[in-house]
């Protein structure tokens, strides 16, 4: 079918719907909309056999809906209605959900059902977590149902007439309001986690109005209900009437005095607002039953280590690359034969932090800084030779993080994420070693169209063109699981010894050919031209993406993505061991 995609952003979602369609042998258009008149010049644009909404915030209109097949995905069980449903599924605690595929109709999510999907929610999601994960699986597989369905010409779908309709409003601020003095900690997480990343909980502190995003458990420090008692990795520990909560990231409220701020770590943001209070370092190895926040953790299993990290939104800053780079080498400095690196769910990597590259004194400064912090990290994952190096890559990833994925022996992917291997939407040429090990994967020629098409490709895609070695069929919450017990299985079932003299000797004699030195320093030569140029396209991309705007050349990007004509995918989960 010809499809045409109508969304309020190019976001995780409507990549993954457009990289599945294609996999399915669609030709998938896509168009950015910010309104009813944006839709309708879109289908003028993009003649199709259906129009698809997996994220649009605006009403499709009514002479669009009449006269195409309409269907628009909503975050919510058959019945629900609203703009806030993940929202207030999460705040009101609910340990089920679903999305819907419903058709366009005058009155918004009260359309006839083409296809929905069901899951559990799991304890203590976070908004953005859940929609990255969860939700895009029971999305994809109601969209490809529905979409088949339409193709068919065979099916009729049902009215939500007799359904229990739960219509629940926009789910405002004033409702998100905190009371520190009298909310548990639980009832605070969930105020949190039902706001993550978007839109954040507005909240007073320290004399500044914030929003306050993300929220984990602290079982230890206690305070003064609503005081800051401790910071960690650029976290904030605000203290609850039994408890505490952490508090990763801040963003600065709009007033008449100042312009809205941009999501920062919770302490960047602060500033000289932060009070005398400790740093309290979390143990990089917790013990069993410790109930608080760490970005990054180290546990093992035989012989097996896993080095586990999570940063906020996927961006990895200087100081957090470092952080990373001192538990890689700690983790190296033990007893094991393989080790596993990456988070237990949601994003791998994007690469460096545009955000805190932003707020920076000396923008180009901090950059230059940031993607040396990232090679470094990429440059001790490809120079470790006494063990197999697994990226185990639980959720999207991207540029520079996508690449430190590649830096590995083997990358495992759970058959949900979706990787953009590219720097050219952000005016960048890249590094991370990529000009090493992306045609060493997949060829010069495949290398090449991945970073100039600039396109998301599918896990089952990447699988097929040899840019990751396995796929992990897998909800997101039993992807740790299925990883260990895979690294268990390549410990008993390979010669590991044996892969490892032998990746040695390879690194040996790749030394020899053209050193890793060589490539970095071919890479961060374009990379600081660009940085130290002012008017270099990279600074306006990077304001506009840390700022919501759009990008210069977006439409015209999306354009290019649907003209492109590709090849049905069809493969197993995963490769034998």
């Amino acid at each position: 079918m010809r499809i045409l995609l109508v969304a309020s952003a190019f976001n995780s979602l409507t990549q993954r719907v457009f990289a599945e369609l294609g996999d399915h042998g669609h030709t998938v258009a896509v168009a950015v909309v910010a309104g009813e008149e944006d839709v309708r010049a879109a289908v003028r644009r993009h003649p199709a056999d259906l129009v698809l909404a997996p994220m649009l915030r605006t009403a499709v209109p009514r002479d669009v809906w009449s006269r195409h097949t309409c269907l628009v995905v909503h975050p919510g069980p058959p019945g629900d209605r609203g703009p806030s449903s993940l929202d207030r599924a999460l705040l009101d605690g609910e340990t089920q959900w679903g999305v819907t595929v419903l058709q366009a109709e005058e009155e918004m999510d009260a359309g006839a059902v083409w296809a929905d999907a069901a899951f559990a929610v799991p304890d203590g999601a976070g908004k953005s977590d859940l929609y990255r994960g969860e939700v895009a699986d029971a999305a994809v597989q109601a969209v490809l149902q529905a979409v088949e369905r339409c193709a068919s010409g065979r099916w009729t779908p049902r009215r939500q007439d007799g359904l229990p309709v739960r219509a629940r409003p926009y789910l405002k601020q004033e409702e998100r309001r905190i009371d520190w003095q009298n909310m548990p900690t639980e009832a605070v997480l969930r105020t949190l986690r039902a706001a993550d990343s978007q839109p954040g909980v507005r909240d007073e502190l320290l004399g500044g109005a914030w929003f306050l995003h993300g929220g984990h458990a602290e079982d230890r420090l206690r305070g003064r209900p609503g005081a800051v008692v401790a910071t960690r990795a650029g976290a904030i520990c605000r203290a609850t009437v039994d408890g505490a909560v952490w508090i990763p990231e801040l963003r600065r409220c709009r007033t008449e005095f100042a312009p809205a701020g941009i999501k920062l770590p919770a302490t960047l943001a602060l500033g000289e607002r932060l009070p005398p209070v400790p740093e309290t370092p979390a143990p990089l190895e917790p013990p069993p039953g410790r109930r608080t926040w760490s970005d990054i953790r180290y546990t093992e299993s035989g012989a097996v280590g896993f080095l586990r990290f999570r940063f906020p939104g996927g961006a990895m800053s200087t100081g957090q690359c470092r952080r990373l780079l001192h538990a890689y080498r700690h983790a190296c400095r033990r007893p094991t034969a393989v080790l596993v690196l990456g988070g237990e769910r949601d994003f791998f990597s994007n690469g460096i932090h545009l955000n805190v590259i932003e707020a920076a004194a000396d923008p180009a400064a901090e950059s230059w800084a940031n993607i040396n912090a990232m090679d470094d990290l990429a440059e001790a994952v490809l120079t470790t030779t006494d063990r197999i190096v697994v990226a185990a890559v639980a959720g999207n990833a991207a540029a520079g993080g996508a690449m430190l994925a590649l830096a590995a022996d083997e990358v495992w992917c759970r058959e949900g994420a979706v990787l953009n291997p590219h720097y050219r939407l952000m005016g960048l040429y890249g590094s991370e070693y990529w000009t090493c090990t992306l045609p060493r994967r997949v060829g010069a020629e495949q290398a090449a169209a991945l970073t100039e098409q600039a396109a998301p490709v599918s896990a089952a895609r990447a699988l097929a063109i040899g840019l990751v070695d396995r796929l992990v069929p897998s909800a997101p919450g039993e992807f740790a699981a299925a990883v260990a017990r895979m690294a268990g299985e390549l410990t008993r079932r390979t010669d590991v010894s044996a892969r490892i003299a032998a990746k040695k000797a390879a690194r040996e004699r790749d030394e020899q050919i053209r050193p890793l030195a060589a490539y970095r320093t071919a890479e961060l030569r374009r990379m600081q031209a660009t940085f130290d140029a002012p008017d270099a396209p990279y600074h306006a991309l990077r304001s506009a993406f840390v700022r919501k705007r759009p990008a210069p050349d977006a439409d015209e990007h999306l354009d290019r993505l649907s003209q492109l004509r590709r090849r049905p995918v069809r493969v197993a989960a995963g490769r034998p061991l």
